[in-house]
């Protein structure tokens, strides 16, 4: 009978697992990588929302001391600022016509790219530039230019100057948002190659156009990426600044036309010195962002569709 040798390297003990550091110590480190950032969040983020919140209730104007007046800051805001109501209808104004108009040409040029053959990288560079270039000063300067009397809109289309008429200027700096819709355009374009080609063949098979494919397939399944843009898109909207100063000059004009929100926060606080009363109106436009986002997330409910429901 014979015996099989075994080797020696087989016989050899198995090495101890190493030890794990103790849970106190890896804690430890966790925090030390994440200190710039929270350190960042409390000095940059927390620690300035806190004194804007005190100074909301404050009479403060940069200079003097802050001097407490309790709810005055919002009382007066609400009751007595007509100026404040028209801004508030002008951002309203705003969003209703930007956001949809802007969220309407993403979807159209990714629908456009995604069915190219050629040159699509280059095209999809070249759409999303604007999204980079159009918050800066200098583009909406050039905008303010273009839709100015004599002009290249007026040139064309003989309408005079859009940025002097009250019922055309809040139309122009709503077109340089809509104008930059590389960002929305990008992740749609993302949301679009991740729907199943065999959806678009069934549909087919059964009849379906183009048209029916897009509302029956396409919108479904693209719900989750247009509910994420019309979340994002939104909340920016209600922040603009940059277009609507450079196209009226800093005066929110003609007429209050093109006075959003925080142009006359920032006329409040770094124009007329009423710091107290533009923290005020930081906190309510906080206030109404986070009011708005919880609408959108709550009626999502009822046409966002989740692949991961319908296997349910």
């Amino acid at each position: 009978m014979t015996t099989t040798a075994i080797p020696a390297e087989s016989q050899r003990a198995t090495p101890p697992a190493p030890k794990r550091r103790p849970k106190r110590e890896r804690e430890g480190a966790a925090w030390v990588f994440l200190s710039p950032w929270v350190l960042g969040a409390v000095v940059l983020t927390l620690l300035p929302m806190a004194v804007s919140l005190y100074l909301s209730f404050t009479d403060y104007n940069l200079f003097d001391p802050p001097r407490w007046v309790g709810l005055r800051n919002y009382t007066q805001m609400f009751t007595e600022d007509p100026r404040y109501w028209r801004s508030v209808v002008t951002t309203l104004t705003y969003v209703v016509i930007a956001v949809p108009l802007q969220l309407a040409l993403a979807l159209v040029v990714a629908l456009a790219l995604k069915s190219m053959k050629h040159g699509k990288a280059f095209y999809r560079s070249a759409f999303y530039a604007p999204s980079l270039l159009g918050a800066s000063m200098s583009i909406a300067l050039v905008w303010r230019a273009v839709f100015n009397d004599g002009g290249t809109v007026d040139n064309l289309l003989g309408t005079g100057g859009w940025v002097n008429k009250p019922g055309w200027a809040l139309l122009a700096v709503a077109l340089l948002t809509v104008w930059q819709f590389g960002a929305p355009m990008v992740i749609f374009l993302a949301g679009l190659q991740q729907i199943p080609a065999e959806l678009y063949e069934a549909a087919a098979v059964d009849g379906a156009g183009k048209w029916r494919q897009f509302l029956s397939v396409t919108v479904p399944m693209l719900s989750p990426v247009l509910f994420f843009n019309l979340v994002l898109q939104t909340i920016q909207a209600f922040q603009v600044f940059t277009p609507a100063f450079a196209i009226s000059a800093g005066k929110g004009g003609p007429a209050d036309s093109t006075l959003v929100y925080t142009m006359y926060l920032y006329d409040r606080g770094f124009v007329a010195s009423h710091m107290g009363y533009a923290s005020a109106m930081a906190w309510v436009l906080l206030l109404v962002i986070g009011i708005v986002t919880v609408v959108l997330f709550r009626t999502s409910r009822s046409w966002v569709f989740y692949a991961s429901e319908g296997d349910r």
